[in-house]
C-alpha cells in the first residue's frame, strides 16, 4: 500500500464521477495492474509464482449510497451499469465489464459482509488484453473501495481470495490466486514470492535500478486467440493429470520425480502439459534463489527456458510473442518470456538499462519484417499495492 497512481488517472476518475453523478466522490481508491516475472500456469497447480505489481494503476471514485443498489460508470463506456441485489445474487445477469464489479459485490455478500450500496466511476491506464491483469486490478480497486465506504471488517490479507472468488465463479474465468494477490500485497522494488497453495508470501528484492538493468514489457498487440476455453483445457488437463498420479495437485510432483510421473500419464499432450507445470514450478524457486543472492542477471536463462516451456509443452503461445523473444535475446536481451495466460499479451525481457531502447527497436523491426502491428514497449519497475488515493 505505497505509491498513489499517476495523477492524470485519478483526476480522470474524479472528472468522470462528477459528470456522471455530480458532486465529489467520498473517496478514490487505486489498484495497480502486475507482470509475472516467472511462474506461468502453475498457480492453479498450487505451484509457486513470482509476480509484481505496475505503476499503471485503475482508479475508482466511489460513494455511498442509502439504498442497496450500485451504479458503476467507466471512461470505457459511455453509458453507466446499475444493478440490486436480485442481479449480484444470479450470476450472469451483469455482463461485459461490470461483471467484474458486480462479481466483487457478490463475492463480499457471499462472504456474508454487509455490502454498502454505491455509486463507482472507474478509469485507468492499465491496458485492457495485454495479460497485465487489468481484471484483477479493477476487481481490486472496486473491494477496497467497498471496504472502506462500507467500514467493513476485512483484514487486506482476505482480499485476494474474495476477488479471485468473484473471477471465478461469477465472471466464470478459472484463474488462480496470483494475479489478485500482486495486484493487492505487491511492494515497491519487490517481487511477490507466492505459495499458491499455503498463500504464504516472501517480498522479495528486485531492485533493477541499483544492476543497472531495466526490465522490457513489450505489448505484442496480439488479439487473444481462443484464450479462455484453452485457458479452462489447460487447468483442465492438470487436473485430470493429478488424479491419474494419486496427488492433490502438480505442485506435489518434484523434478527429481518427474519422468517416473510421466511415464504413468496416458498420452504424451497431458505429458508435455505435466512436464511444463513441473519445470517452472522449479524455475520459479531458482530464480527466488537468484535473486536472494543479487544475482539478477543470472535470471535470464530462466526467463528464456520458461518461454520455451510454455511454447512447446504447455502450447499457449502465438507467434508475435515468440518473434519478440526471439529478437529481443537476438538483441542483446539476458532472457525473455511471454507472461500471462497466454494467446497474445506481453513480453518481458531483461536487458542493460543502457540497451532498453535498442531491444525495442529490434523488436519493432522483426515485426515490421513480418507484417505484424506495431508493438509497443515500456520499462517497469516493481510498485506498490492497492492504496487509497486520498
Amino acid at each position: 500500500m505505497t505509491a498513489a497512481p499517476s495523477g492524470d488517472v485519478a483526476a480522470r476518475a474524479t472528472a468522470g464521477y462528477r459528470q456522471r453523478y455530480g458532486g465529489e466522490p467520498a473517496g478514490r481508491w487505486a489498484a495497480p495492474g502486475r507482470v509475472n516475472l516467472i511462474g506461468e500456469h502453475t498457480d492453479y497447480n498450487d505451484g509457486f509464482v513470482l509476480p509484481f505489481a505496475l505503476p499503471l494503476r485503475t482508479v475508482v471514485a466511489a460513494t455511498p449510497r442509502t439504498d442497496a443498489r450500485w451504479t458503476v460508470w467507466s471512461e470505457l463506456d459511455a453509458d453507466p451499469v446499475e444493478f440490486g441485489p436480485a442481479d449480484v445474487d444470479e450470476p450472469g445477469r451483469v455482463t461485459g465489464w461490470a461483471a467484474y464489479v458486480a462479481g466483487v459485490v457478490w463475492s463480499l455478500r457471499a462472504a456474508g459482509h454487509a455490502v454498502p450500496g454505491a455509486r463507482l466511476a472507474v478509469a485507468s491506464d492499465v491496458p485492457v488484453g495485454a495479460g497485465l491483469s487489468s481484471s484483477a486490478a479493477l476487481e481490486s480497486a472496486v473491494l477496497a473501495a467497498l471496504v472502506d465506504v462500507g467500514g467493513l471488517d476485512l483484514p487486506a490479507p482476505r482480499w485476494p481470495r474474495l476477488a479471485q472468488r468473484a473471477e471465478n465463479d461469477y465472471v466464470g474465468a478459472p484463474t488462480g490466486i496470483m494475479d489478485q494477490s500482486a495486484v493487492i500485497r505487491g511492494r515497491s522494488g519487490h517481487a511477490l514470492f507466492l505459495d499458491c497453495r499455503s498463500e504464504k508470501i516472501e517480498q522479495i528484492p528486485f531492485d533493477l535500478d541499483s544492476a543497472g538493468l531495466a526490465l522490457l514489457v513489450i505489448d505484442s498487440r496480439a488479439p487473444h486467440r481462443h484464450a479462455d476455453g484453452e485457458y479452462a483445457a489447460r487447468r483442465r488437463s492438470c487436473e485430470r493429470a493429478a488424479r491419474t498420479l494419486g496427488v492433490p495437485a502438480l505442485r506435489d510432483v518434484a523434478v527429481a520425480d518427474l519422468d517416473a510421473a510421466l511415464a504413468e500419464l496416458p498420452d504424451d499432450e497431458t505429458r508435455r502439459r505435466v512436464r511444463h507445470v513441473v519445470t517452472e514450478n522449479q524455475r520459479v524457486l531458482d530464480t527466488v534463489a537468484l535473486l536472494r543472492a543479487g544475482r539478477i542477471r543470472d535470471v535470464g536463462p530462466l526467463l528464456t527456458a520458461s518461454h520455451a516451456s510454455m511454447r512447446d509443452d504447455f502450447e499457449i503461445t502465438v507467434p508475435e510473442v515468440d518473434i519478440a523473444v526471439e529478437a529481443a535475446i537476438a538483441a542483446g536481451a539476458y532472457g525473455a518470456r511471454m507472461t500471462g495466460g497466454g494467446f497474445g499479451g506481453c513480453v518481458l525481457a531483461l536487458v542493460e538499462a543502457s540497451a532498453a531502447d535498442a531491444v525495442a527497436a529490434a523488436v519493432a523491426g522483426a515485426y515490421a519484417e513480418r507484417g505484424f502491428a506495431a508493438p509497443g514497449a515500456v520499462t517497469v519497475v516493481p510498485a506498490g499495492g492497492v492504496t487509497r488515493v486520498d
